[in-house]
């Protein structure tokens, strides 16, 4: 962990999002030995996850963006509201037109409905990426609030739920017949840009430490929603007791982390 921590702030972000995509593939991988996995483990997983990203949401993006905001003399809680509410709104348009976009291709191809699945979990990816970039950014400037540990337990957290996430792209793929090599390459390419956007999270948050705040804020709103339109709803809907002691752990131990080492 000390050489980790000895990285620069940008090799720490591309590392840490090089790992939640390396997750992802992990869990799509899954279809070359399997073609359905237990839905509880899944539940739970995803429950967990929900929790680490609901806590990580407030400790490790909200709370520094609002420090960081009074700090610069800033209107803290309109810059955090207005940067809360745009990435929470970039979640649920982005939901919107490719559910509409689901429609209109709703009786094409295999291939095209594996696309548009693909593009829906990776338009999620991005602000998952985004926001383990602009901690490790936060980390590196001496934000208060902000630290190196906080964004290693963001970026755990994120992995943890890239698991299922792309067993959930890959499985329905080949349970409805597609070759494993395809229904893996479409799981792991739902990951592919978390490590871009993590890079210019870091470089972003760097250069322009004005616009850090909303920026924070902006991850800590898609991060919500992410959790709100599809971590909830689908562990929840087969295992609700489950899925909902997985949120609660999930919560705690990032509490708890974030809370120790910040």
């Amino acid at each position: 962990m000390a050489w980790f921590m000895g990285l620069s702030s940008v090799c720490q972000g591309f590392l840490a999002t090089l790992f939640t995509y390396f997750v992802t593939a992990l869990g799509a991988s899954l279809v070359f030995f399997f073609r359905s996995m237990n839905q509880k483990v899944l539940d739970l997983m995803m429950g967990f996850a929900a929790g680490v990203m609901i806590a990580a949401s407030f400790w490790s993006l909200l709370a520094p963006a609002i420090e960081l905001a009074t700090a610069l003399n800033g209107n803290a809680w309109l810059i955090s509201a207005t940067g809360f509410m745009l990435g929470g709104v970039f979640v649920i348009g982005s939901d919107i037109l490719l559910a509409r976009a689901s429609l209109i291709k709703a009786k094409g191809t295999e291939l095209k409905r594996s696309i548009l699945l693909t593009a829906a979990v990776t338009i999620h990816n991005i602000p998952e990426g985004l926001a383990i970039g602009v901690a490790f950014g936060s980390a590196a400037m001496g934000i208060a609030g902000a630290s190196a540990e906080g964004a290693v337990m963001l970026a755990l957290g994120v992995g943890l739920q890239n698991f299922p996430e792309g067993v959930c792209v890959a499985m329905p793929l080949r349970r409805s017949g597609v070759k494993r090599l395809k229904s893996f390459l479409a799981g792991q390419a739902s990951g592919m840009v978390e490590p871009f956007a993590g890079v210019f999270g870091v470089m972003f948050s760097l250069a322009v430490q004005g616009a850090l705040p909303i920026a924070l804020s902006f991850s800590a709103g898609a991060m919500i929603a992410v959790v709100c339109s599809e971590l909830i709803p689908e562990s929840f809907r087969d295992n609700r007791i489950v899925a909902a002691f997985g949120v609660l752990l999930g919560f705690a131990v990032m509490m708890m982390l974030d809370v120790a080492f910040g």
